[in-house]
């Protein structure tokens, strides 16, 4: 048996400028961290010859299939035809949070179980191939409306500054940043579960039907991502970051009316009162989480706000989709 593990992410800038429609006609960039919240798959021998079935696998259900075609679960369909694997093979999939929150945990799950089935079959595959194959594997096999940013901080994970060009060509730069800011820098993220949860791609398909109207804002949604580098790596005051947070919530808002609701405003407004600086809903709108930006000393008093709420604690910077056990 082996494991493999990859994380989900927070993206604070740039989402929706990693969607084709929009970056092949003006360059996408997103920054955004992993976190240690994780996606795991199991993959192990499965004797097929004593059964009848070939193939086993489980996550909410149990599905026993003699060949991949069969398999109702698109995802593990598609990545095991991808991999040439078509019996032999039992897969279990658990995760640390739920699906549909906004944190990428879809494509965390789908680079997961790459990894696990290209070292099921003895191969290594570097980082940025491995997010390059679950692009292709989501957008083009599973065909669901989604972004090129999950992908990437699953497979390579840490603190990046992701740069669009093509699918195929995805800059990378690591935002250099010291032990001490990133420690600093964690200590102001304070997370709240809306309790609502939604499909993003249901949520993206209207926003990408307004990509021309909206490139207005989109382009400054992107310019926003360079000056929360520029805020990180030459030691400004974070409550600068917060701030642009902020910004960034009421552009992407202004996208499209189902990216909020009246109940995300409220919470919003909530976190504000309670001395966040900002902040946003997290993935392509309309439930998930909720990340507020704020000093560490009003984090108490957004505790007693949220009373009532599941508040995540995470860390930031985690390594990307690896093999823990084998």
């Amino acid at each position: 048996m082996l494991i493999s593990r990859a994380p989900v992410r927070i993206s604070f800038f740039g989402g929706g400028t990693d969607y084709p429609e929009y970056f092949l006609h003006h360059g996408g960039a997103v920054l955004a961290t992993a976190i240690d919240k994780f996606s795991y798959v199991t993959a192990s021998p499965f004797l097929s010859h004593l059964f009848d079935y070939s193939i086993r696998v489980s996550y909410r259900k149990v599905e026993l299939v003699k060949t991949p075609d069969e398999m109702e679960h698109r995802v593990f369909r598609e990545c095991l035809k991808f991999c040439g694997l078509e019996k032999d093979i039992e897969l279990h999939n658990v995760a640390d949070l739920p699906a549909f929150t906004g944190l990428g945990s879809s494509s965390a799950f789908t680079v997961s179980l790459l990894q696990a089935l290209h070292s099921f079959k003895g191969e290594f595959v570097r980082p940025l191939d491995l997010a390059y194959e679950a692009i292709y594997v989501e957008r083009h096999l599973v065909q669901d409306k989604v972004g090129c940013q999950d992908q990437l901080m699953a497979a390579l994970g840490g603190f990046n500054l992701v740069e669009f060009r093509t699918e195929e060509d995805i800059i990378v730069n690591r935002v250099p940043l010291s032990p001490q800011r990133l420690e600093e820098f964690e200590q102001h993220l304070f997370i709240v579960f809306t309790g609502i949860k939604r499909k993003a791609a249901n949520v993206v398909e209207k926003q990408l039907q307004k990509v021309q109207d909206n490139t207005d804002t989109l382009k400054l949604m992107r310019q926003m991502v360079g000056q929360g580098w520029d805020i990180l790596t030459n030691q400004q005051c974070l409550s600068a970051f917060g701030q642009l947070l902020d910004q960034a919530w009421q552009a992407k808002r202004s996208l499209d009316q189902g990216i909020s609701n009246v109940e995300i405003d409220r919470l919003y407004a909530l976190g504000r009162e309670a001395g966040a600086w900002g902040g946003k809903l997290l993935g392509a709108g309309a439930g998930g989480f909720l990340l507020f930006f704020a000093p560490p000393e009003v984090h108490p008093q957004l505790q007693q706000a949220f009373a009532n709420h599941q508040v995540l604690s995470v860390k930031i910077n985690a390594p990307g989709s690896q093999i823990i056990f084998s």
